[in-house]
């Protein structure tokens, strides 16, 4: 029986409403010995509110309000708490959900809302009008370029990149049917997808983990794929059928990556997030990043990339494809870690030159694209 019974699916939805949804469970009950979320007794978390209430925040975490983002927020708090003392106590590190565009708006593919920004404008606002001192992203989510008088200093250490297969019909993405239907906001997994099996049917799903697996689950569509560093934050890897490999379906931009973004002159909150920056992380999604602004990227334009550090040697690869997967176009190329951004800059070019057509058809529907207020 897929999914072992809708009751695991239910139950781990239960978790997360009961346990999260006030934001207002303390650290210790947050996580459980391996870094996931898990649900506190009632009676555990009515005394750990009462006794963060006695805490003033030292630092608000604004965040979005999906189980993951809630998971990547949590993991962040309890990060600071590891590493300062005065972050330890309960409360001292606060949790502030926002509701984002993006969250809102799911009868739409992202590409028919503007492309990235839209998991991040509300976020930036709080950022800015100081009512959150961090924000806490899925990197794959935050556009090229950072709003005024703002950074993002801090990236986490990088979860695995690889995209997984999930499907009650087939084990792998290559044994389903011709003509099967698979949910998927991604143009870059589209693209993919279509062009190892053209009479595939790609359809818009999007929604929360829990919501797509749910649909899933209801025979909406036949498969689906998603990130393997969502379902690993949030243990949930017992929905994987199958582990697609970077050569089957190679990643997104960031993909796996949480970064941590503040206010420039808030001296105090970077030297807390920086003592969280993973070095190696930040080299490889600089990289990949450099390739995506090269080619003008957004959740308009299929385009993946990954960049890891082998033997001391940046190694990239990345491409740009048609969004009926009819033309994929494929680069590498290696360095200095200390070229990252070069390397992927120098990379998105040469896809640049060679597939212009695919670029300028994207930079005219991004021209062509209502603006969102």
């Amino acid at each position: 029986v897929f999914f072992k019974s809708k009751s695991i699916l239910n139950m781990w939805t239960m978790r997360i409403q009961l346990g999260l949804a006030l934001c207002a469970v303390p650290l210790s009950l947050a996580f459980n010995a391996h870094g996931f979320l898990r649900l506190p007794t009632a009676s555990s978390t009515r005394a750990s509110v009462c006794m963060s209430a006695e805490v003033e925040p030292i630092i608000t975490i604004g965040t979005r309000g999906s189980p993951l983002a809630l998971a990547q927020a949590y993991l962040t708090q309890k990060l600071l708490g590891e590493a300062f003392e005065e972050l330890a106590p309960e409360g001292a590190v606060k949790i502030q959900t926002i509701k984002t565009t993006g969250d809102m708006v799911l009868d739409k593919a992202l590409k028919d809302l503007g492309g990235k920004g839209l998991f991040t404008k509300e976020l930036d606002v709080c950022l800015l009008n100081k009512e959150v001192d961090i924000c806490v992203h899925s990197m794959k989510d935050v556009p090229t370029w950072l709003v005024p008088n703002t950074v993002l200093p801090c990236l986490l250490e990088r979860e695995d990149t690889r995209d997984v297969f999930i499907s009650p019909k087939a084990d792998r993405l290559e044994d389903l049917p011709d003509g099967s239907v698979i949910g998927s906001a991604s143009l870059r997994r589209q693209a993919q997808i279509l062009a190892k099996n053209p009479t595939l049917k790609v359809v818009n799903f999007r929604g929360n983990v829990q919501t797509r697996l749910r649909k899933l689950d209801d025979g909406e569509v036949d498969a689906t794929l998603l990130a393997l560093a969502g379902l690993k934050r949030m243990d949930m890897t017992e929905f994987i059928t199958s582990t697609l490999e970077q050569e089957e379906m190679l990643p997104a931009i960031s993909q796996g990556a949480i970064g941590i973004q503040c206010r420039e002159d808030d001296e105090q909150t970077i030297k807390y997030i920086m003592a969280l920056n993973h070095p190696e992380t930040k080299i490889c999604v600089d990289c990949e990043r450099a390739f995506l602004s090269a080619l003008d990227g957004n959740c308009r334009t299929p385009i993946a990339g990954q960049a890891n550090i082998v033997d001391g040697v940046l190694q990239f690869r990345g491409l740009i494809a048609a969004e009926d997967g009819t033309e994929i176009h494929r680069t590498e190329a290696s360095g200095s870690p200390e070229d990252a951004v070069k390397i992927g800059t120098d990379a998105g070019l040469v896809l640049k030159e060679r597939a212009p057509h695919l670029v300028e058809a994207f930079l005219q529907e991004k021209l062509e694209a209502p603006t969102k207020e």
